[in-house]
């Protein structure tokens, strides 16, 4: 399988590099889906389009075996690409600083593989709008194409996700937990504002402040159970117009990452906590939570099957344990609908540079396309030829 995936590299790279120079936001993927259903239909494969909005549904063989799922994410980033390539951006403002451009070929890449096979269950290829952002209703791509049938009577769902830090072409696996859960607090601390000179008629949100953020960032430390994972930041504090003006309020962006779902529920009760203490100094406060993605489990037998054929193909040396990571995932939508599990691939640059995802200089190796078109092919094809238990 990874000889014939190497065969396709020209066409792997030549895929990726049409959508990267063609980014599309979350839920206008529309360009994207079209360059996706043409190669579908040049290869003859059934597919439907418009599923959780704009994704792609495609299905091969209909055997009574077992059936599996292999889902790519579709989406870009509102960022200005810096770095110039041949294959640059040519939208300004939007960039594929994620690999969800690498996502697609490599899925397209085992429509090729595999679209000539007969195969006794089936292989449903989910090409997945919307992972890096949610619609006016909170919800991103993966909820909705739950939503519309997308995984309905799957017995696992497979991914992987890029890592330029990583050396080209090796695979990383991890059972258990892989990626956090994560949600986000808008919070506002109030007082009263007033002049700079006379803070004694005021009630300053600044100083009001200075006691929540120490209780903000005391809460890991503090109360938290020392042995699970968990992470709060202030990513952003604004207020203010003037030197000399004591404002009215003081907004605070934070973000929450956990594992455990009853630590995720105890970040928020404690956050809260911490700023409920500008009320004891006269001040107030106001909160609202958005919430994000669950936490990613790595079901432990698909990693395992995962983890044979990427040793077979690549050997020993090319595939490493991972470790957990405090980034979020929606494909974790869709392992707790199946079992299921993400591979992490290695993409790193020729340079040797790390470069990092959501940067302006994000970029992969696209000599790594083949060997994740190749393991997501083979495993697919070993689960519905009954190779691997159900």
């Amino acid at each position: 399988m990874l000889d014939h995936a190497k065969a396709l590299g020209d066409t792997l790279t030549d895929l990726r590099r049409q959508i990267h120079q063609h980014p599309e936001l979350s839920f206008e993927e529309h360009k994207t889906a079209a360059l996706v259903s043409e190669h579908l239909t040049a290869l003859g494969i059934e597919h439907q389009t418009g599923v959780g909005r704009t994704g792609i549904v495609a299905r091969l063989g209909r055997g009574n075996g077992p059936k599996i799922g292999i889902r790519a994410d579709m989406d870009a980033l509102p960022i200005v690409e810096a770095r110039e390539t041949p294959y640059t951006s040519q939208h300004d403002g939007k960039m594929h600083a994620c690999g969800h451009d690498a996502h697609t070929a490599m899925l397209l890449g085992v429509a090729n593989l595999l679209a000539d096979k007969t195969l006794p269950g089936e292989i449903r290829l989910l090409f997945q709008p919307s992972e890096e952002a949610a619609d006016a209703e909170g919800i991103s791509g993966a909820p909705r194409m739950i939503e519309d049938g997308a995984i309905e009577d799957l017995d696992a769902v497979i991914a992987l996700h890029v890592d330029s830090t990583l050396e080209a072409g090796t695979v990383q696996l991890k059972e258990g937990f892989l990626l956090a859960n994560v949600d986000t607090v808008y919070a506002t601390v109030r007082g009263t504002g007033g002049h700079g000179a006379a803070p004694h008629y005021a009630r300053d949100p600044v100083f009001l402040l200075a006691p929540v953020l120490t209780a903000l960032h005391g809460i890991v430390s503090r109360w938290v159970d020392p042995t699970q994972p968990a992470v709060v930041t202030v990513g952003r504090v604004a207020g203010g117009s003037a030197s000399n003006v004591i404002p009215d309020a003081i907004e605070l962006d934070i973000t929450l990452r956990s594992v455990d779902d009853a630590v995720r529920a105890q970040l928020l009760a404690e956050v809260e906590s911490a700023l409920r203490v500008a009320q004891t100094l006269g001040g107030d406060y106001d909160m609202t939570v958005e919430r994000g993605y669950p936490s990613l489990w790595n079901d432990p037998g698909v990693v395992g099957w995962m983890r044979e054929v990427a040793t077979a193909q690549l050997g020993e040396e090319g595939v490493s344990s991972g470790k957990l990571m405090m980034g979020a995932e929606d494909f974790a939508f869709m392992t707790r609908e199946s079992r299921g599990a993400m591979m992490i691939l290695g993409t790193r640059t020729a340079d040797g540079v790390d470069r990092y995802h959501h940067h302006p200089e994000f970029d992969v190796n696209e000599s790594a396309l083949p060997v994740g078109s190749a393991v997501l092919a083979e495993t697919a094809l070993r689960f519905v030829s009954g190779d691997f238990k159900t």
